[in-house]
């Protein structure tokens, strides 16, 4: 029986894929919790199956004491003698015990504990297998449906697609192959919960990973990534080599890598452009396809620190700007992580032309010059200096006389040529900001 033993330990471990310590772990237990119905809940016993052999043996632990009240639990000093001559008083001592008969019932409750075991080890398995896949791609097969949420087999696990993550007007049905990302991987009572997704924009980004050969490489890089899922999405791409042309890499032949993507994604039209390290010029390539004229970056972030972005651009590419329904827009923003303010020329003139009005990036940039503080704000409008430039055309010794120490005048003063000095730059033609086009025209 030994044998047998042995063998079904070596068979489980092989199917089920666990570690043959943990089963035998597992049966000591087990064959522990049977023998509490002879042995009583003693915690003073252990069990030891002989990995070779699968001979077993009980051991109880007793303790050295002047007289015995419990021969369970406590053994005499010169009993523990013959087992041990160095024994002393209070010494604990493990001596081996008669084998054990099992009954029906015992046996039963060894068999419930091994189940349960190894249903942990199982459960425990496949969480570690899948917990370092976060944000990586898997492949599964359409196991059922449940209330719109669909269930995939992925090798021994079961993983959920839920409504919510799925791309509008996509429709499955069992059997059917599934390309998803890991979105989370975590513990429950009923064992690992894996949960994927079809609109993260990881996963835009994990199939260019998949499909671009010069991505694999470390030759582009995917900097950014924004989605409207089953619509629209933008990716921003950097190139480490300078012979190596980032958009063009991605797009393909005849645009044939980037329409790969698309089909997986059901058809989401894809900008591609090109990122940049400065920030309006970013800016600028991120509302493509439309032309902007001029890109102007708040010096400050806002209360929620997110840093905003003033952009003007001719009368006839406003729409295109924003987009349908400001979709444009909106994928700009979150690529960019910007608020994204976008104006005419015509509206900003109309704005500067407004008597005692400051056009809106002259009020917000200096609102946000370094050193400026709301006290010092107010006494500026009051002298009727509603902008960056008009700081700079009073001349230092002006401000000095409005503001309450020389060092807070010398900051603002020097915070304002700064964003006179993008400004101008800024307004210059947009010709190297000129956003680059992807599969998405219009």
């Amino acid at each position: 029986m030994n044998r047998e033993l042995l063998t079904v330990i070596e068979q489980i471990g092989r199917e089920k894929g666990i570690d043959k310590e943990t089963l035998f772990e597992a049966v000591e237990s087990a064959l522990l919790s049977a023998s509490k119905k002879t042995l009583g809940a003693a915690d003073n016993v252990r069990m030891h199956l002989d990995r070779q052999t699968g001979a077993l043996r009980v051991y109880g632990r007793k303790k050295v004491v002047a007289a015995v009240t419990d021969p369970k639990l406590e053994i005499s000093l010169a009993d523990a003698k013959t087992l041990n001559p160095a024994a002393e008083l209070d010494d604990e001592l493990e001596q081996e015990l008669p084998p054990q008969e099992f009954g029906r019932i015992a046996a039963q409750t060894a068999k419930q504990v091994i189940l349960q075991r190894v249903r942990d080890a199982e459960r425990e398995q496949i969480y570690s297998e899948f917990a370092g896949k976060e944000n990586q791609i898997l492949r599964g097969i359409v196991h059922r449906i449940e209330k719109r949420n669909v269930i995939l087999e992925i090798g021994k696990a079961e993983a959920i697609l839920p409504e919510r993550e799925q791309i509008p007007g996509e429709r499955y049905n069992p059997g059917d192959r599934v390309r998803a990302f890991v979105l989370e991987v975590r513990r429950t009572m009923k064992g690992p919960q894996i949960t994927l997704s079809r609109t993260h924009p990881g996963y835009l980004t994990r199939l260019f990973e998949t499909e671009i050969p010069e991505i694999q490489e470390g030759i582009v890089l995917v900097k950014a990534a924004a989605r409207e899922p089953g619509e629209r999405a933008k990716v921003a791409v950097a190139s480490t080599k300078r012979d190596v042309d980032p958009i063009g890499a991605c797009v393909g032949l005849r645009g044939t890598r980037i329409q790969v993507i698309s089909r997986e994604l059901r058809g989401e039209k894809i900008d591609i452009i090109e990122w940049s390290h400065d920030p309006a010029t970013f800016v600028a390539r991120a509302l493509s396809p439309a032309k902007v004229s001029a890109v102007t970056i708040g010096e400050e972030p806002d209360a929620e620190g997110q840093v905003s972005a003033f952009v003007v651009v001719p009368d006839n590419q406003l729409s295109l700007a924003i987009g349908k329904k400001g979709q444009n827009a909106r994928l700009a923003a979150k690529l960019t992580r910007m608020r994204i303010d976008i104006k005419s020329e015509s509206e900003l003139e109309t704005e500067r032309a407004q008597p005692g009005a400051a056009g809106a990036a002259d009020g917000a940039g200096l609102a946000a010059l370094r050193g400026m503080t709301p006290d010092a704000l107010q006494a500026l409008h009051a002298a009727g200096l509603e902008s960056p430039d008009a700081i700079v055309t009073a001349g230092r010794e002006r401000l000095g006389s409005l503001l309450e120490t020389p060092g807070q005048a010398d900051e603002v003063f020097a915070a304002a040529e700064a964003w006179g000095a993008r400004r101008a730059s800024s307004l210059a033609p947009a010709g190297e900001g000129a956003p680059s086009t992807g599969t998405e025209s219009g």
